[in-house]
């Protein structure tokens, strides 16, 4: 059976800081909705990609129009998170009752934290949050899959496949192994589809 999207626009955003790889997690997502038929556009990413800020990627995509590149506030329904503050931060602004939230556990801390400025939130009270703030929200660590398998920036496929696991979006392995087959090296392929399946696992 075709799996299909739960409406007619669906709002993501997929966040994170510099170096997690947001933007390539992004364009991987965005091809395999393309391939099942979907329109999607994709939004500017948003803040400080270097490594340490933050950034952010909108992905709008419709059954049958093009969107506007940016989703309102108020307005996402499905936030994908590298790091869990990121969430947090996001959620605030776009998010609403019914958002879906799938985070990495893993921290990264800002330089405020790390000079004494800024305080950190627990993972209790991240957890917290998103029982409050969220219809659904699942909590991984795919850092630690990620630095299994040899590269901590595979964190974002593992994102993905874990994606992929909750069902929210018409995606899976075969358009997943599709995407990067079309947009990846030969050698790169493997362990790209290793971290996807460990994932979709994780859900």
């Amino acid at each position: 059976m075709k799996m299909s999207l739960a409406k007619e626009h669906v709002n993501i955003i997929i966040t994170g800081v510099g170096g997690q790889g947001n933007v390539m997690a992004s364009r991987v997502l965005a091809g395999m909705l393309v391939s099942a038929g979907y329109v999607v556009t994709i939004g500017e990413t948003f803040g400080m990609s270097q490594r340490g800020g933050s950034v952010m990627s909108h992905l709008r995509v419709s059954s049958t129009s093009v969107l506007s590149p940016q989703i309102p506030q108020g307005m996402a329904d499905i936030i994908i998170a590298l790091e869990p503050v990121e969430a947090l931060r996001v959620l605030v602004r776009y998010g609403n009752p019914d958002v879906a939230v799938l985070s990495n556990s893993r921290v990264v801390y800002p330089m405020g934290v790390i000079t004494g400025d800024f305080t950190y939130p627990s993972l209790d009270e991240i957890k917290s949050a998103f029982k409050k703030l969220t219809a659904k929200n699942w909590l991984i660590d795919a850092t630690a899959v990620a630095v299994d398998l040899g590269n901590p920036v595979l964190s974002n496929i593992v994102m993905i496949g874990a994606l992929a696991g909750t069902a929210l979006l018409p995606i899976d392995r075969r358009a997943f192994e599709k995407e990067i087959t079309r947009s990846m090296s030969a050698d790169k392929r493997g362990i790209n589809m290793t971290a996807f399946d460990a994932g979709m696992k994780m859900l």
